[in-house]
């Protein structure tokens, strides 16, 4: 495994200390609150207790005065609508959520997801001949759009208005669209930038309940599905976006859509009855489910599972999402297996990049490979395969690491790109791939800094075993719902010993037992640290660093450590 670098978070001590004085509690809370990024009574009140009154006006964001009043008048002139989605979790929740608001109060409501493979991301042309050959005249695309000049264009000249719902960043030419809700468009005074594309279909609805005049239960039934979007798209889970999850989480836990309920029925997510479903649940077992519709097959189930009323049938849906998670599964084993070998009998290691075409490899799973090879060998990662006369390609970063940039410096030799900061796709012609994988290493190579190829481990704070409790850890669970912007804290505690007891547990990982000084012996885990049991074992005192968790085994609870990563004493 390779090395990590510990990075102590800096903070200030005195701000620190104010804060924790005026909350009445010990300093360490304090310091994690400052560092992220809150300073008074009133923000740490917000923080713990976010409330839905805490939401801003939907009115707030450019254009939506002009989107719900489109949208009014459609409803008046019996006008169809089509709801127009991407085919991840953010689109097909964005999709089912302004769905499924809209078809309470107009029967002519529509919806329509690309094909992830015979179309592609965002708004398609084959999309609106679909809208135009069924005799839509307005167009309300969620999580896409902002960049799609020509299409809206289009839409246009066949007398079609489209409502962009976007979160992505815009470039300099935005479409001439009738509206265009995006908080991140120039002249945009919305006071939160980072909402989910679902979050940004969402303050439609709750501008057009406004001026209808509905409770606030219309648009608020959607809030798990909101939640389930900010949680797949890590987005940062602050601000309005904390408020929704926070809430959103509740009604996943308590009263789910029928689709939600099937989905955490059928991936056990749900542990036992006691058990409250997090963030980390959604990320890791609810989003693969909806996302496998789309890669393996048609994303077109997913918006029919989250529009289901009937938990019978979401269940039959939610099962056939349930398989394609199983074969995308084995695809995507069995891709990550191929690649590994490559890199080794190529001797590919050595490199700054990982760029591998292989033009049988599933188009719907490359992502997911891109980003294991980038966990395993830790370099700007990007998986190429054929997509018809085309080659396709996924890409991950390091983080610190603009992928979206680089790819810019390769722009001559590409067809097509876009994406994040850390996530990435492109097109180019089958001739080009070469050229573009040393183009790639060298761009890679003279603009990282090398210290961005060696892992980060973020450290929120130094304490002792003495000081960890039942009481730390009751009050560490209310810094949740964890996330981009308020990660779960790490801890680190130095000199650290093992009671002999420690073992390897699995094969990969260590269950440790360990003291400090004459404090009482801590139990952990330590997935796939195995490599470091001979240090562990050694009699020798260690570092570590770790979250602090809690076991429950068979009922009995206890505090245990989450361990990370391990280290010698320097």
């Amino acid at each position: 495994m390779q090395d990590k670098r510990w990075t102590i978070q800096p903070f200030d001590a005195a701000k620190a200390f104010s804060l924790a004085e005026s909350l009445g509690v010990k300093n360490i809370y304090g310091q994690l609150l400052i560092q992220r990024g809150i300073y008074s009574f009133k923000e740490a009140k917000r923080f713990f207790r976010p409330q839905l009154d805490d939401l801003h006006d939907p009115f707030l964001m450019k254009d939506m005065i002009k989107a719900v009043q489109r949208i009014d008048a459609a409803i008046h002139k019996k006008e169809k609508i089509l709801i127009y989605g991407d085919y991840d979790v953010d689109g097909t929740t964005a999709v089912s959520v302004v769905y499924s608001f809209l078809k309470e109060y107009h029967d002519a409501v529509g919806y329509y997801v690309p094909h992830r493979y015979r179309e592609g991301y965002g708004i398609s042309f084959a999309g609106i001949e679909y809208a135009k050959e069924n005799n839509y005249m307005l167009i309300i695309a969620l999580d896409c759009g902002i960049k799609a000049v020509e299409k809206i264009a289009y839409a246009n000249s066949l007398n079609m208005d489209v409502i962009v719902c976007d979160h992505h960043l815009p470039d300099k030419n935005l479409p001439h669209a009738h509206a265009i809700l995006n908080p991140k468009q120039p002249g945009c005074e919305y006071p939160y930038k980072e909402l989910s594309g679902c979050g940004i279909g969402f303050k439609l609805i709750t501008a057009l309940a406004k001026i209808w005049k509905l409770p606030d239960q219309s648009f608020l039934q959607y809030v798990d599905l909101v939640a389930t979007s900010i949680a797949a798209d890590i987005v940062p889970i602050t601000g309005e976006n904390r408020v929704l999850t926070f809430w959103g989480l509740k009604k996943v836990n308590t009263n789910p859509i029928p689709g939600l309920k099937a989905l955490v029925e059928l991936s056990r997510a749900k542990r036992d009855n006691n058990y409250q479903l997090r963030v980390y649940d959604l990320v890791f077992m609810i989003a693969p489910r909806v996302n496998a519709a789309g890669r393996m097959d048609d994303a077109h189930k997913a918006v029919k599972l989250f529009i289901e009323k009937d938990f019978d049938e979401a269940l039959r849906i939610a099962e056939m999402l349930h398989h394609d998670n199983t074969e995308r599964k084995d695809l995507d084993r069995t891709i990550t297996e191929e690649a590994l070998n490559i890199i080794e009998k190529e001797k590919l290691s050595e490199k700054n990049t990982t760029v591998l075409f292989r033009s049988h490899w599933h188009k719907g799973v490359i992502g997911i490979v891109a980003s294991r090879l980038m966990e395993t060998y830790y370099r700007p990662t990007i998986i190429l395969t054929q997509s018809n006369e085309k080659v396709a390609g996924s890409a991950r970063s390091v983080k610190g690491f603009n992928i979206y940039e680089a790819l810019h410096l390769c722009h001559d030799l590409l067809e097509n790109y876009g994406g994040h900061l850390y996530a990435a796709g492109m097109t180019l012609a089958p001739e080009n791939v070469e050229p573009f994988i040393d183009r790639f290493e060298s761009v890679v190579s003279s603009t990282i800094n090398p210290e961005l190829l060696i892992p980060e481990i973020k450290i929120d704070a130094i304490i002792q075993l003495s000081e960890i409790n039942n009481s730390l850890y009751k009050i560490l669970e209310q810094f949740e719902p964890f996330g981009p912007g308020n990660m779960r804290p790490v801890f680190m505690t130095s000199c650290v010993c093992d009671n002999g007891h420690s073992k390897i547990v699995k094969q990969d990982h260590i269950r440790f037992e360990i003291k400090q000084d004459n404090s009482e012996t801590f139990t952990g885990i330590g997935f796939n640290l195995a490599d470091k049991f001979e240090l562990v074992s050694s009699g020798k005192p260690f570092d570590i660093c770790f979250h602090i968790d809690e076991n429950d085994w068979n009922g009995n609870k206890s505090i245990q450590l989450k361990v990370i990563d391990i280290k010698e004493r320097s």
